[in-house]
């Protein structure tokens, strides 16, 4: 699946499970995706980067519109990590740094395809 922000494309690995949101990038590594969908209800949310390998942008999705980013979220090796919350029906994570890089801010549109 490809997500398209502010005409970058990025190639993402869509996750809808309970079990594989609570995962998300614990262990793994950005080898054959760009970034990790996460495909919820529209409410708020609450994401923490334990046991992930590099930092992430995490990125809150409302509809087509992104409503908040948290910038280079560093990974986290205790049990009482720091929660970054936002609100929306998506959330995307990218490798960290990927947001300034691009230009990509909240207020962007966003198109899943």
């Amino acid at each position: 699946m490809q997500v398209i922000i502010n005409d970058n494309i990025f190639d993402v690995k869509c996750v809808f499970t309970q079990k594989d949101i609570q995962n998300g990038m614990k262990n793994k590594k950005f080898d054959n995706f760009d970034g990790m969908l996460f495909i919820t209800k529209k409410q708020n949310h609450s994401f923490w980067m334990k046991d992930c390998i590099i930092p992430l942008d995490i990125i809150f999705i409302n509809g087509d519109e992104i409503t908040e980013i948290h910038h280079d979220c560093e990974p986290c090796r205790k049990n009482d990590c720091e929660n970054f919350t936002g609100y929306g029906d998506l959330v995307l994570e990218l490798p960290g740094g990927t947001c300034k890089k691009y230009q990509i801010n909240s207020g962007d549109s966003i198109f899943v395809e």
